[in-house]
């Protein structure tokens, strides 16, 4: 755990978000320490990598991928271990990082390189930069009428203060922090193993429940469909495209385009997560008014993954948020001899038992078509056996679901818990000069990918400029 020790002496930094930092670190400007570059690819054949607010600069094959790859990446950009990379479109979202690898990315992204090799521990800047304080700074310092077309431009980066410590406390930090995320990944892990556990035994009441109903005693007959076998009799199935209207969301843009429109809320694969959508990070885009009303999410409405984890689905209960959906979400309506909620169970078995991943149409990536997801077969009983069978696994679940919700505020804390200690040493609050590993402080690369979010998706508009 940390070592509550601090430094001797402090000064006020250039930077007013920073705390006071100690006496003996230098603080210059980025460009004194960076420049940029704009070094492009000219076979596109170089590893590809994305740029996460959680995990900064990573190879594009360790994410999920909504959405089919570009024909080429000839004229991306190059960069280099030790390159800082900015998502220019999305740094006021922390998505930057010091690269460890060789690949290349989006030719909207800064690629920043060091003068010297020896300035900085580029692990040293990977924390600093994604801290809350630098964050601010990016924010204060972006171009743009509104949070989601902020820009972080070249300039306004290497006008930005680095605080440095001397090279060898930096390289101490780093040893630090890399050995408490290697005790926070194994915390997470252990929780998500919970998490798995108590979801497993959540969908076999809801998988029995509507595939079998609640009277046992009912006559079964043969469903139709080889996976299902027998259902109740007097239950039909029908195809998706019977009991619903599905709309795929379109291609949206940051910029407004000719005609009458509006900038907009919208909901990318990112918020899309089983049970309910994640919308503490709406963006806006520019929507045509003649296209709001078919993009535009209601109250009952089903939101499916269109890629990433495919078919995975949340319920939009909002009266009030006005949202709207692009290209890799799809909207389900139901019809009314289908209860959104029963619908919902049913999208929620037919998720976690791979049921989609069997049909998805797979080019490069994996993708649940419109016309794929219409034809997908589900029972439905009578509307009135449907509502019984709703309350009865609202009440089953229950503590299953409470169990989850905690489990899950246990690693948001952790998560909070990381950030701080982050910002505390990385800005010498903390002094750790004196620390010494001790047996339990292991660190393997694996293990640290759990610091990463599970659900987290990498979609090619969100990693360019959302220009295209």
């Amino acid at each position: 755990m940390t070592v509550a020790i601090a430094y001797p002496s402090y000064r006020q930094p250039k930077m007013r978000w920073l705390p006071a930092v100690p006496e003996h670190w230098n603080e210059q400007r980025a460009k004194t320490f960076f420049r940029e570059v704009d070094e492009r690819s000219k076979t596109g054949q170089e590893e590809l990598l994305s740029v996460s607010h959680l995990t900064g600069v990573t190879p594009r094959s360790q994410k999920k991928v909504t959405m089919f790859k570009a024909a080429s990446y000839v004229g991306s950009k190059l960069c280099q271990p030790g390159d800082i990379v900015i998502n220019t479109l999305w740094a006021w979202m922390a998505a930057l990082g010091a690269s460890r690898h060789v690949g290349i990315v989006s030719p909207a992204y800064g690629v920043y390189r060091p003068h010297s090799a020896d300035s900085f521990n580029p692990a040293y800047l990977d924390y600093l930069l994604r801290t809350r304080a630098y964050v601010a700074e990016y924010i204060g310092r972006s171009t743009g009428i509104q949070s989601s077309r902020l820009r972080l431009y070249p300039n306004q980066f290497l006008d930005i203060s680095l605080i440095q410590p001397p090279r060898p406390e930096q390289d101490q930090i780093v040893a630090y922090l890399r050995a408490q995320d290697a005790h926070i990944a194994r915390f997470i892990k252990t929780k998500r193993d919970l998490i798995k556990l108590l979801t497993e035994q959540k969908l076999r009441i809801i998988d029995h429940a509507v595939t079998r109903g609640l009277d046992a005693s009912v006559a079964l007959r043969p469903s139709g469909i080889e996976w299902l076998g027998e259902m109740p009799e007097h239950w039909k199935v029908q195809r998706l495209k019977n009991v619903a209207h599905v709309v795929l969301g379109k291609m949206l843009t940051t910029e407004a385009k000719g005609g009458d429109g509006d900038f907009k809320p919208y909901l990318r694969s990112t918020n899309v997560q089983w049970i309910k959508p994640d919308v503490c990070d709406v963006k806006e885009m520019w929507i045509a008014k003649a296209e709001m009303a078919q993009l535009r999410v209601r109250k009952g409405d089903l939101l499916v993954s269109e890629g990433g984890e495919v078919g995975r689905t949340c319920m939009w209960n909002d009266e009030l948020l006005e949202c709207y959906i692009q290209n890799s979400v799809h909207r389900v309506a139901a019809k009314p001899t289908m209860l959104p909620e029963f619908l919902f169970h049913q999208f929620f078995v037919y998720g976690k038992r791979g049921r989609f991943n069997a049909i998805v149409n797979r080019v490069s990536i994996a993708h649940l078509t419109r016309e794929k997801l219409v034809t997908i077969p589900f029972t439905v009983p009578p509307v009135e056996e449907q509502q019984a069978i709703c309350r009865w696994i609202t009440d089953e679940c229950k503590p299953l679901d409470d169990a989850i919700a905690r489990t899950e505020e246990e690693i948001k804390l952790i998560r909070e818990y990381r950030d701080r200690l982050i910002a505390d040493v990385v800005t010498g609050q903390v002094d750790v000069r004196g620390w010494q590993p001790g047996p339990d402080d292991v660190v393997d690369d694996a293990a640290l990918a759990a610091l990463g979010d599970e659900q987290e998706d990498v979609t090619e508009e969100e990693d360019g400029d959302g220009e295209d």
